[in-house]
């Protein structure tokens, strides 16, 4: 069920559902979450049991306000409250020691926790009519199948879940992929996803550098081999790489469609083409690969992103799904004997 955010009642609701242990799916400004209450341990277990989510994988617990971060944190370092003060609210996720005895299932039975103050109005609104109800923090991965890709408009989720799930609807997401997260558990802060915020600006908020990964550190989504998959194979390719597998298809690209900045004209391909500025390619990036993968298709050619610094969480997040491992096969992660966070 969807329901217009906006609609009186609908936020009351929602909180309410919450405050029971049921679960909600909200918008923030990254991309939608399926969320449960935090200190629920049971309703935190049906946010993996509707995923297919396996239940040692933590998920981020958002909250209504910073100062709510002492109620799951034992501690939030110096480092860690400069990126607060900085970030939040904000696209900003920050792994911090746990409080013993609190958030176990959500932190999937870790030490650590990932801690968002999301800025998107609506969930904003929503965490802090929970809030009064008692719930200190709301647990929610992005509102998908594990390992597919993450929904940023209302309609993507309810494709997930069907029509039983409550939906609130905000609006599309603003920015379209996670957010950023910094394991803050740590001596020294380790960037573990790369998100709308460049590495640039959290180190010149942090006022130190950020660490190299280690395999020690909690980890995100990012750090799945495959992740944010469609059905269809993706595959990543240079310029030169796709213009020439086009020119091998022929007149007959049946099974191909493309997401490039390069303007591409074959008959009959379908093609999306892919923003300029690596906000604007972020912003619609999952909703372009679901646009394609509702097609039918079975090949997605996408054109590399370029190197810079603004586009390393699209590039992040291209990669992870043009991987050929299975979804959650920790076996062939990218970095290996670390905790996996997840949500949006």
């Amino acid at each position: 069920m969807i329901l217009d955010a906006s609609e009186p009642g609908a936020l009351p609701l929602a909180a309410d559902r919450l405050a029971r242990g049921g679960l909600v799916a909200f918008p923030t400004e990254t991309v939608y979450g399926l969320g449960a209450r935090a200190d629920d341990d049971e309703a935190v277990a049906a946010i993996f049991a509707a995923k297919g989510r396996p239940a040692n994988h933590p998920l981020i617990v958002h909250l209504a306000a910073p100062a709510a971060a002492i109620g799951f944190a034992s501690e939030v370092p110096p480092v860690a409250q400069r990126l607060i003060d900085a970030f939040w609210p904000g696209p900003l996720t920050l792994i911090l020691p746990r409080r013993p005895g609190v958030a176990n299932a959500a932190a999937g039975g870790h030490a650590s926790i990932g801690l968002r103050c999301p800025a998107h109005p609506v969930a904003q609104a929503l965490l802090e009519a929970a809030a009064t109800l008692g719930v200190a923090g709301v647990a929610a991965p992005s509102a998908n199948r594990f390992g597919r890709i993450s929904p940023t408009h209302a309609s993507h989720v309810q494709a997930e879940f069907g029509s039983g799930l409550l939906v609130l609807d905000g609006g599309p997401c603003a920015l379209g992929i996670e957010s950023a997260i910094v394991d803050c558990s740590r001596e020294r802060p380790v960037l573990l996803r790369p998100g709308i915020l460049t590495r640039g600006e959290i180190e010149a908020a942090a006022k130190e550098r950020l660490a190299a990964s280690d395999g020690h550190a909690a980890a995100a989504p990012g750090t799945l081999a495959k992740h944010y998959a469609p059905r269809a194979r993706l595959r990543l390719m240079s310029t030169a790489s796709l213009k020439a597998a086009l020119a091998q298809l022929g007149a007959d690209p049946a099974g191909v469609a493309v997401y490039s900045r390069t303007a591409l004209a074959s008959p009959g391909l379908r093609v999306r083409m892919m923003p300029q500025a690596a906000g604007d390619a972020a912003r619609e990036l999952f909703a372009a690969l679901r646009e394609l993968d509702a097609t039918g298709v079975t090949l997605i050619w996408v054109e590399e992103p370029p190197e810079n610094p603004e586009w390393e969480g699209v590039r992040d997040r291209l990669e992870r799904a043009a991987d050929d491992s299975e979804p959650g096969d920790d076996a062939k992660a990218r970095t290996s004997n670390r905790t996996l966070l997840n949500g949006p």
